[in-house]
């Protein structure tokens, strides 16, 4: 276990930029006193805001990039403008020369995920990254995958996710064996699209001793908690993640709305206080901020854009578990000898 884990950041990706992300990294060092911090961006302006925080300081070090790549940016856009020069590209590359343990950016995901491939290349065995979150259910949290990295899957790719998903589960949860289900439109084994249940008969007749596979799993299924892990295909899983956004979203305007409806309503709240306080700490998705891409040959963080100081630090906090409980080495022990590396394809990124 290492001692001191260094964080490379783009610290000029994100809504807010450097006057949130640096506040980010001196809350989650609060919480972690092993963290430091190589910052990649504008020089004189991320100077300034370090420097405010005489701790952060003296773990922290500044590189000038030249270039931020924008939230609107294509993949291909980003990789041609920002290449070399971009605070994303440089925080990236500091992972490949093993001058940080991991690298964290709230700018736009296209761009990350295709740098990221590019820079730290895929492990053996895996042939395309994964988006995995923390999801809140009734039980605790579940990790749930691929969130949107990539469109389509065959039972390869899903068993890949499986076994990857399992892996970050042990170290978040601190499981010998997660469970883990794949996501379809039904529990009978009979339903579904065939890659699904390609996958389903592939991790049964595995019986991988890192996880236990529980079966399909529905919808529904997530928010209860009935698994450790939850596989998709990253369009489903996209689809799934931005429904349950929305819908926690509504509720929480339902409740205002409900509360300011009169005075009993008024009322009934001063009397219910502590226990809407504790709803609304589940409800937040500050605690569940920070995707990790899971099959890269490095640890990568991808924070909400929009997030603020408590969800750059949350994120931030993932990708300092990730490193020290050692991630790569436990998906890399976990992948069974069944699943064969595909021929390398030339890189490729979309415009």
């Amino acid at each position: 276990m290492q001692s001191s884990i260094r964080i490379a950041i783009d610290a000029m990706g994100g809504d807010h930029g450097p006057e949130v992300i640096v506040p980010g990294a001196a809350l989650a060092r609060a919480q972690y006193p092993g963290l430091a911090f190589l910052f990649f961006g504008d020089q004189p302006r991320l100077t300034r805001l370090v420097a405010a925080d005489p701790s952060l300081a003296a773990v922290s070090s500044v590189r000038h990039a030249p270039v931020a790549v924008r939230m609107g940016d294509k993949p291909s856009q980003a990789l041609r403008a920002g290449r070399r020069a971009s605070s994303m590209w440089l925080a990236l590359e500091a992972v490949k020369k093993g001058e940080a343990d991991a690298a964290f950016s709230a700018g736009n995901t296209g761009a990350l995920m295709a740098m990221a491939k590019i820079c730290l290349h895929m492990i053996p065995h895996i042939d395309r990254p994964a988006i995995a979150v923390l999801w809140p259910t009734l039980r605790g949290e579940s990790v749930v995958l691929d969130v949107g990295a990539t469109i389509g899957a065959d039972a390869r790719h899903l068993v890949g996710l499986a076994i990857m998903g399992s892996a970050m589960a042990r170290i978040i949860f601190a499981l010998d064996r997660p469970t883990v289900g794949l996501l379809n439109v039904g529990t009978e084994e009979i339903k579904g699209i065939e890659e699904v249940k390609a996958a389903s008969r592939i991790l049964r007749e595995l019986a991988l001793p890192n996880l236990d596979y529980r079966g399909f799993v529905e919808g529904d299924d997530i928010g209860k908690g009935a698994v450790d892990v939850v596989v998709a295909e990253g369009f489903t899983g996209n689809i799934a993640l931005k429904t349950a956004e929305g819908t926690a979203k509504q509720i929480s305007a339902y409740l205002h709305q409900a509360l300011r409806s009169g005075m009993r309503s008024k009322l009934g709240y001063l009397l219910a206080r502590r226990a809407f306080q504790g709803l609304a700490v589940k409800m937040d998705p500050r605690r569940v901020n920070g995707g990790i891409f899971l099959g890269l040959g490095g640890v990568v963080i991808k924070s909400h854009g929009g997030a603020d100081a408590l969800g750059t630090a949350r994120a931030l906090e993932i990708g300092y578990e990730m490193v020290r409980d050692e991630l790569l080495r436990k998906i890399g022990e976990s992948l069974p000898e069944q699943i064969e590396p595909r021929a390398a394809a030339p890189a490729s990124v979309r415009s």
